[in-house]
């Protein structure tokens, strides 16, 4: 099995019916795994056996239907730019052409109130003024009729084209027979309004993936390499792994690689959220689409461009925007058949008015505004672009959601499973307190630190760090022999005498007491680290791994959100209910294997909807066993394929983020598919019942998917 995953560019959709047309029927072809079609962003996403079906088989599927299809190869920021204005040029140009020609027809009614002639009004002027828009402005909605009915399914063009065409025909039956009632105005304000509000539409839904435009804006698009002594500017796609790649000052960083020459100071902040720039020198890590300060670099690059930490945000960001999620499945449903419902409600509204009132005009008036009212295009719109708006703004926020269907469970999660170490604490032992039994503490710790330096465990490299930061100096330490006993502690032969360090559990097993020390003098919930010379015990340590400065309150938030937080760590149980109630979580898992981690969860799933986050390494099986995992990144080395939803910037708070956009972001949906259904199954009455005139059901029609589109944009605000 060869699977595939492409990007399409989609022509020709202008209502949700269109892209609902598009997805069921790719979707039935053999070898079509999944399939997303966005109306927001007129593209589509794929994923497709390649051994069953090919991608010009796909697009020829399409083309059948009447869209223009074909693949986007490289997603191109300025090309994209200039489709959306080219859009909305096309509509303002329609809609302002459109708008000199149904004005006057519009003013005539004003006039006849009045008692004013005035030669526009004429039949035979009204006539030619309605022709042009009908026919030369309003071609675009015959044709897209024409090619959705010959595809075998209606769309909203459907619905403008029969409306506007009654109402047009209406009026030349009324001339031709002498009837002084025209609804010439109405078929061309029609037109007009609904090209007023495709024109706000197009406009709008440009701003909805300005997010993902400014991440791409991030990478530059050239790089200056170093070869053979001299620099030459290539295009970013051309670097290769292990060029020579000069960075000046002031740059953007165009590549993932190692300083080889230079130094300087780099603001990573669209990784890491630190305001501070980060000093850089021969052997640091520098990232693409980082800043570099006043110094020139020159840097080897280590990945390729489509491989850097920013290419996979950017590529995590699309993929999320043109995916589904589950909610919209009500909304393809619906208009799968609205429009053929609407069509029979329209001939329904004709034939009972015909029957109760016996008056043509007013059946015709009140059929034509059941047709122009209906929208379908406001329920495709509800999702994508609330979707679109609430990944990017994640996106900007160092949160990268994985897709739709992940955002959507967010929002339902009722328990926050955190990984201790790394997630709730910083993830290294510090140096809490020292205290002396005997001897001299300055000695002591100077012995001490002789006989840690050599070791490369953790908890004696924290204990190194922070007696230099007292100022213990290399040169007058004391020497000795050392000598390393695994998993327990230190030897240390200097001066005639034997000292130990190590575990409490190290210094018992050689016949020296410890345990009644550290329950009499540090109390329990710590790591300790005991030293003794000839048998005799001089001090005992005490470590642990603090808290990251906004856990508690990270927590605190998470809990008033009505989320049952468990901590969830291998350390001992008194260490565990020391961090618990510091970080203040509802309950602690103490003890648990790295193996066991995901048995735990699906025993919380029992009960809970259950979020999961750590580091996305040790932690993977637990977070793809969780309804949704959380996985903490360093903004550097992103461990995207562990969860559902990565955290780049290491910091609890952006859990907390990510829960918060998930709500506003599916409350935003939910707002748009009720007014969406509400807008549809109130208007559609009204209008058959005859209230409401042609033209306020249009301008309705065309308002409501604006505002649909206007409500997603809020969420950048939010």
């Amino acid at each position: 099995m060869k699977r595939k995953e492409k990007f399409l560019l989609i022509e020709g959709m202008h209502c949700a019916a269109c892209s609902s047309r598009i997805d069921r029927v790719v979707s039935s072809l053999p070898g079509v795994e999944e399939v997303a079609v966005n109306l927001s962003t007129n593209k589509g996403r794929v994923v497709y056996d390649e051994d069953q079906i090919d991608l010009a088989e796909i697009t020829r599927r399409i083309e059948a239907l009447g869209f223009g299809a074909r693949e986007e190869i490289k997603r191109d920021v300025g090309a994209d730019r200039r489709r959306k204005e080219a859009q909305y040029a096309k509509y303002r140009r329609r809609f302002i052409i459109s708008l000199v020609f149904s004005l006057p027809l519009f003013a005539v009614m004003f006039f006849h109130m009045a008692g004013v002639h005035v030669f526009f009004g004429e039949p035979a002027v009204q006539f030619v003024l309605a022709t042009v828009v009908q026919f030369y402005i309003g071609y675009v909605f015959y044709r897209g009729a024409w090619l959705s009915l010959k595809s075998g399914s209606m769309n909203m063009d459907v619905l403008v084209a029969l409306g506007t065409s009654a109402a047009y025909g209406y009026s030349i039956y009324n001339w031709l027979t002498g009837n002084p009632h025209l609804y010439f105005e109405s078929s061309a304000m029609i037109i007009t309004l609904i090209l007023l509000g495709k024109m706000l539409e197009s406009r709008a839904k440009g701003k909805t993936s300005e997010a993902l435009e400014k991440l791409m804006d991030l990478a530059p698009k050239t790089a200056t390499i170093e070869r053979d002594g001299t620099y030459q500017t290539i295009a970013i796609e051309d670097l290769q792994i292990g060029f020579h790649v000069l960075i000046k000052p002031g740059e953007r960083v165009s590549c993932d690689g190692i300083i080889i020459r230079g130094d300087s100071t780099l603001d990573e902040s669209m990784l890491t959220g630190e305001s501070i720039p980060r000093d850089k020198g021969l052997g640091d890590m520098v990232f693409a689409g980082t800043i570099n300060g006043q110094g020139s670099l020159l840097v080897e690059v280590t990945r390729s461009p489509e491989e850097t930490g920013l290419s996979k945000i950017i590529h995590m960001v699309e993929e999320a925007q043109n995916t589904k999620a589950p909610v919209q499945r009500i909304a393809d449903k619906v208009a799968a058949v609205f429009v053929p419902v609407v069509i029979g409600i329209a001939l329904i509204t004709l034939v009972v008015h015909l029957l109760l009132h016996g008056g043509t005009e007013r059946a015709i008036v009140a059929a034509v505004s059941v047709l122009v009212i209906a929208c379908p295009c406001s329920l495709g719109l509800a999702t994508p672009t609330a979707i679109m708006v609430g990944t990017g703004k994640a996106a900007e926020e160092g949160i990268l959601i994985r897709n739709a269907a992940a955002l959507e469970q967010a929002h339902s999660i009722n328990c926050m499973v955190m990984d201790k170490t790394g997630t709730i604490t910083y993830g290294r032992p510090t140096l809490k307190e020292v205290f002396t039994i005997s001897g001299d503490e300055k000695e002591n710790k100077a012995m001490l630190y002789a006989m840690e330096r050599e070791s490369e465990h953790p908890i004696a490299m924290a204990i190194v760090e922070a007696f230099e930061s007292e100022g213990i100096k290399k040169e007058s330490l004391p020497h000795g022999d050392f000598q390393s006993v695994t998993g327990k502690g230190v030897a240390f032969q200097s001066g005639g005498s034997v000292y130990l360090a190590g575990s409490p559990s190290y210094l018992e097993g050689e016949g020296i007491s410890v345990r009644n020390q550290i329950q009499e003098h540090l109390g329990e919930g710590y790591t300790y680290v005991a030293m003794a010379k000839d048998k005799e015990l001089l001090m005992i340590l005490s470590l642990w791994d603090p808290l990251k400065e906004h856990s508690k309150e990270a927590i605190s938030q998470l809990k008033s959100m009505k989320l049952h937080t468990v901590m969830l760590t291998g350390d001992s149980k008194s260490a565990a209910d020391k961090i618990g109630a510091l970080a203040g979580v509802d309950e602690n898992m103490a003890e648990v294997l790295p193996d066991d981690k995901a048995e735990k969860i699906k025993e919380l799933q029992q009960s809970y909807v259950v979020g999961m986050v750590g580091d996305g390494i040790n932690d993977a099986p637990a977070l793809a066993t969780a309804d949704i995992g959380f996985a903490m990144g360093t903004g550097t080395d992103i461990a995207m394929e562990s969860g559902d939803i990565t955290l780049i910037r290491g910091d609890i708070r952006s859990l907390v983020r990510a829960m918060d956009i998930s709500h506003k972001t599916m409350r935003t949906v939910k707002q748009n598919l009720f007014w969406a259904f509400f807008y549809n199954i109130i208007g559609i009455p009204i209008a058959a019942l005859g209230l409401l005139n042609p033209m306020i059901a249009g301008a309705a029609m065309a308002l409501s998917s604006v505002s649909v589109v206007t409500n997603s944009l809020r969420l950048k605000r939010k």
